[in-house]
């Protein structure tokens, strides 16, 4: 009984969202139209960077409609695009290493992740971002990448560099 109880907490822990805060959803687009279930579209979220004050990152994700999507038990495909922009001030929060995650997102059950991670150009001051999906027994070789020069925002003084936050 024990064993079963274990796991079971187990699988509710590896099924909890990854990331503390949802993308906020800019659109979906029908791109599979189901009779009698819903559609396959491809959803465009948003999300702040949580580490980098003045970064708001844009992800295109395909969404399984069906039966299996519609329950939440379709693998979703390992396709992402990507866009990240300055949208203010660049202020990094905290010390970062290279490849650090910015974001994650769940896209099967349990073994499949979408991860957004960043890193520093240090040669010519740019955040670089990167969004690919890893599973536990292999990841996928689709990948898409985004860079955010860092400029002054509104101010004279010259804007941070970002090799001074993060290192590795």
């Amino acid at each position: 009984m024990r064993t079963i109880a274990a796991c079971f907490g187990l699988l509710l822990m590896l099924a909890a969202p990854a990331a503390a805060e949802d993308p906020d959803l800019i659109f979906k687009k029908t791109t599979v139209w189901k009779l009698l279930s819903p559609d396959h579209k491809l959803g465009t979220y948003a999300i702040d960077d949580p580490d980098v004050e003045g970064v708001t990152c844009y992800f295109t994700v395909p969404e399984k409609g069906g039966w299996t999507g519609w329950l939440g038990l379709a693998e979703e495909l390992s396709n992402a695009s990507l866009a990240c922009r300055q949208v203010g001030p660049i202020k990094f929060k905290r010390k970062l290493e290279q490849g650090d995650e910015a974001f994650s997102q769940r896209r099967s059950l349990i073994f499949k992740k979408m991860q957004i991670v960043r890193g520093c150009d240090a040669k010519r001051n740019v955040l670089v971002y990167m969004t690919y999906t890893d599973k536990i027994i292999e990841g996928s070789p689709e990948n898409s990448t985004s860079a955010v020069p860092i400029s002054p925002w509104g101010e004279t003084a010259a804007p941070v560099k970002c090799s001074d936050w993060i290192t590795g």
